[in-house]
C-alpha cells in the first residue's frame, strides 16, 4: 500500500517537508507552447525518514513529460487536423521523439487497441501499398480496408490493419489473428488480380465471396492496350513513341472512356485509326471501351451480361499471333466468377482502397518519409482508420 500524507511507510506519522515544481508540456494557448507547472507536497516519515510525494498521476503518468491535455491535444491533431508530428511537438515544446512516443503510445491504448474496432465489418478489400521506394530491404506492405461503410453508403472507408510483405501467408496470418466469429461475418472480398489474396480468402472466408474490383479489371484492359500500341509503334516506325507520332500523340486519348471524349479527341482517333496499320490498335482500343461501358451500365444485369459476352467473344475470336488480347481474355476468363460478382454486389470496389493508398502516400510525404515500419504503421492507422467520429467520446 503506498504511503500517505498522514502516514509513513513504516507507520509512522508523515511530515510535510517541503515542495517541488513539477514542468509539463500543456495543451498550447494558439501556437505559443504553454507549461503547466504543478507544485508538488514533499513528506518525510518521522520514523525511517523515508520521503515521497504527493500523487500528481491524473496531471500525467510518472515520469511524463507532457500532460495528459496535452497528448490528447496532439492526438486530435493528428487524427483531426492531419497535424505532422514535427509541428504538433514544436507547438507542444518539446523534442520531436518525446511527442511522438507520447502520441502513439496513447493512440495505440485509446484507438488501435480497441476491441469493438472491428465490429460490423463485412466487407473488405486487399490491396498493396509501396511504403518506401528503397532497392534494399522489403519495400511492400498488405493493407486491409473496411468496405463496409461505402456498401451501405454510411461513411467512406477505413484502415483496419496494415502488415509486412504482400503474399498469400501475409494476409491468411491477418486472418487467422481474427475471432472465428469475425470471419464468419465477412461476406465479400473485394481484391485486385494478385491470385495470393484470392487464395487466402477462399481458406480463411470459404463463406465469403471474392470480388475483382472493376479497377483492377480496368487497368488490365488497359495495360494489354498500352502494349499493342508499343508493339504497333515499333512494326510500323521502328522505335518508341516520339514526339509527333500518330499513336504516341494519342497515348493519353486512347484512355479516355467514348463518353467523355471531345470532338477534337475523336477526330484524332478517327484519323490514327484511318490507317489499316493501326488496325489491331484499334481492336484492342475497342476491347477497352466495351469493358469500361459495362461498368457504367446503369442497370447491374446489363453490365454483367455485356461483359460476359465480351469475355466470350474475344476469348473465341481473337487469334493466336494477337498475344496481348489473348492473354487478357486468358486472365478474364480464368477469374470470369470474380469479375462478374461485383455486378451481383455493387459498391464493391477497391477504389477506397486506392484512396487510402492515396491518403497514405501524402502522409508519408508530410513526414518526409519513414524509417521504422512499425511507426508508420501507427500513423497509417491513425491516419485513416476512420477514428474521426469516435475520437471525442473514446478518450478519457
Amino acid at each position: 500500500m503506498s504511503p500517505t500524507p498522514g502516514a509513513g511507510v513504516a507507520g509512522a506519522e508523515g511530515i510535510a517537508r517541503d515542495t517541488v515544481i513539477r514542468q509539463l508540456a500543456h495543451e498550447p494557448f494558439g501556437h505559443r507552447p504553454t507549461t503547466l507547472l504543478i507544485r508538488v507536497r514533499r513528506y518525510q516519515c518521522s520514523w525511517c525518514r523515508t520521503v515521497w510525494r504527493e500523487d500528481t498521476s491524473k496531471a500525467a503518468p510518472e515520469r511524463a513529460k507532457i500532460s495528459r491535455a496535452g497528448v490528447r491535444w496532439a492526438l486530435e491533431a493528428l487524427v483531426l487536423d492531419h497535424f505532422t508530428v514535427a509541428r504538433a511537438a514544436a507547438n507542444l515544446g518539446v523534442s520531436w521523439h518525446t511527442a511522438n512516443t507520447a502520441i502513439l503510445d496513447d493512440g495505440k491504448r485509446l484507438l488501435l487497441d480497441d476491441p469493438h474496432r472491428f465490429d460490423g465489418v463485412t466487407t473488405i478489400g486487399v490491396d498493396e501499398h509501396l511504403w518506401r521506394h528503397t532497392r534494399l530491404g522489403d519495400k511492400y506492405v498488405t493493407v486491409i480496408i473496411d468496405l463496409t461503410p461505402v456498401r451501405r453508403k454510411r461513411g467512406p472507408a477505413r484502415l483496419l490493419g496494415m502488415v509486412p510483405g504482400r503474399s498469400k501467408q501475409v494476409f491468411s496470418d491477418w486472418l487467422a489473428a481474427r475471432t472465428q466469429a469475425w470471419r464468419a461475418g465477412i461476406e465479400v472480398v473485394a481484391t485486385d488480380g494478385f491470385p495470393g489474396f484470392k487464395s487466402a480468402a477462399q481458406e480463411m472466408l470459404p463463406d465469403a465471396v471474392e470480388v475483382m474490383d472493376p479497377f483492377h479489371v480496368v487497368q488490365l484492359a488497359g495495360d494489354a492496350l498500352d502494349r499493342v500500341r508499343q508493339r504497333v509503334q515499333q512494326e510500323t516506325l521502328g522505335h518508341r513513341g516520339r514526339r509527333g507520332d500518330p499513336l504516341y500523340g494519342v497515348r493519353r486519348v486512347l484512355r479516355t472512356g467514348k463518353a467523355f471524349l471531345t470532338p477534337r479527341q475523336q477526330a484524332r482517333l478517327d484519323q490514327v485509326f484511318a490507317d489499316p496499320a493501326h488496325a489491331d490498335a484499334w481492336r484492342a482500343w475497342r476491347v477497352y471501351q466495351q469493358v469500361v461501358a459495362a461498368y457504367r451500365e446503369k442497370f447491374p444485369a446489363n453490365g454483367r451480361r455485356r461483359l460476359r459476352e465480351l469475355i466470350d467473344v474475344v476469348k473465341a475470336t481473337t487469334p493466336a499471333w494477337f498475344t496481348e488480347l489473348r492473354k487478357l481474355a486468358y486472365t478474364l476468363d480464368r477469374r470470369r466468377q470474380d469479375i462478374l460478382a461485383y455486378f451481383d454486389h455493387p459498391g464493391t470496389s477497391n477504389g477506397p482502397t486506392e484512396a487510402i493508398n492515396g491518403r497514405l502516400e501524402h502522409l508519408r510525404g508530410s513526414a518526409l518519409g519513414f524509417r521504422n515500419l512499425t511507426r508508420y504503421i501507427a500513423r497509417s492507422l491513425l491516419e485513416a482508420g476512420g477514428f474521426r467520429p469516435r475520437l471525442h467520446h473514446q478518450i478519457r
